[in-house]
């Protein structure tokens, strides 16, 4: 798992930064509740989209674990950040009108846990916004890394915690439905093939590290040998789900 307070400084800069935040927020507007309503955003890091939903009709509230990740949150929502586990919310049940979660459930092992607690919190009739099929979002089918990286992304595509029909059975199981959908560009964060193989090398990818020393050593080879190794490939696209209580 990635040291948050360590990062917390470059974060935001190495993730496509305010337009990066700019569009997350656009696309979670689109599926958050009209009117006055009060916000939850798990995982809100260093609060650079938390900010960005506030509004005079809205209560907005972000939680993190990571003290640093906090330190930068409370300067853009000030007075409006918590420390907390997302598996152990600091708040009330029934207590919120919308839960937002936004590249967190592609980093746990099973995001149940976390996803019942968000449940917890969510009054009747709320909605549950959160990101899915992350690692899915980088690839354009018809582009070349996509072709390499295929048959090792399918064998364990499987396993991902986020992926959507994983996290719609579980909605489902718990009486939530389906109550919109829709994506975001990732600006500035499309990778170059040598990009590509410092990622996997950092044990960033989760396909990869499911995969043995040997499947991930072939996709490093055949990355290196594509042309253009700076040229970053398109931006990925990210997947925004809401789930109605």
């Amino acid at each position: 798992m990635i040291d948050y307070d360590d990062e917390a400084r470059n974060y935001d800069a190495s993730r496509g930064g305010e337009p990066r935040a700019l569009a997350a927020a656009g696309a979670v507007e689109l599926l958050l509740p009209q009117g006055p309503c009060s916000i939850l955003d798990i995982a809100c890091g260093t609060g650079i989209v938390t900010r960005r939903l506030l509004s005079s009709e809205r209560v907005v509230v972000g939680v993190d674990r990571s003290p640093g990740m906090l330190s930068l949150a409370g300067k853009r929502v000030p007075g409006g950040v918590v420390r907390g586990d997302a598996m152990r919310l600091p708040i009330a049940s029934n207590g919120v009108d919308a839960v937002v979660i936004v590249w967190l459930l592609h980093l746990l092992p099973d995001p149940a846990s976390v996803l019942a607690e968000a449940s917890r919190v969510l009054r009747p009739g709320g909605v549950l916004i959160t990101t899915v099929d992350k690692d899915d979002a980088y690839f354009v089918e018809d582009s070349d890394i996509a072709q390499v990286t295929a048959e090792l992304r399918h064998q364990y595509a499987p396993r991902v915690p986020d992926s959507s029909a994983r996290v719609l059975g579980w909605a489902a199981e718990r009486g939530l439905r389906l109550a919109g959908r829709t994506v975001f560009p990732g600006t500035g964060q499309g990778r170059s093939p040598r990009r590509w193989r410092e990622v996997i090398a950092a044990g960033h990818i989760p396909w990869c590290s499911r995969a043995t020393e040997g499947q991930v050593t072939g996709v490093c080879r055949r990355l290196a040998e594509l042309p253009d190794q700076d040229t970053a490939r398109p931006d990925p696209l990210y997947q925004l789900i809401a789930l109605k209580a």
